[in-house]
């Protein structure tokens, strides 16, 4: 329960959720070194990130360290970059969860509306 509250404490943060979004949907783009098959084609480098924002490096690399904590990105250092890509097993999790949510909802939802008169 701690780690998924974690993650929304991650994600309500705008600068945050927009570094993750984009992380995740592969809207930045770096030159990823070929020659190493250790960095995965979906990840990014935290320069490029820091590119799309006016934030100094410091305080994007803070945000990213924020959502790596978070659990919902990993980071990989390879000679002198940090590389970043989403944690799609944690997000899998989550969503997981939602799926329940949903479930539960649909098969008692006099539980969640036994009270409430809808006029």
């Amino acid at each position: 329960m701690q780690q998924k509250i974690k993650i929304f404490k991650a994600l309500g943060n705008e600068t945050r959720f927009l570094i993750f979004k984009n992380v995740f949907t592969g809207g930045y783009v770096c030159s990823i070194d070929n020659k190493n098959p250790k960095v995965s084609p979906h990840s990014t480098c935290v320069t490029t990130i820091a590119q799309h924002f006016e934030f100094s490096l410091p305080t994007i690399s803070k945000h990213l360290q924020l959502l790596r904590e978070a659990g919902i990105i990993k980071m990989q250092k390879k000679a002198n970059k940090i590389y970043i890509e989403p944690n799609i097993e944690t997000i899998r999790e989550l969503g997981g969860c939602f799926t329940k949510l949903v479930e539960n909802f649909e098969n008692n939802r006099e539980l969640f509306f036994d009270d409430v008169i809808l006029k």
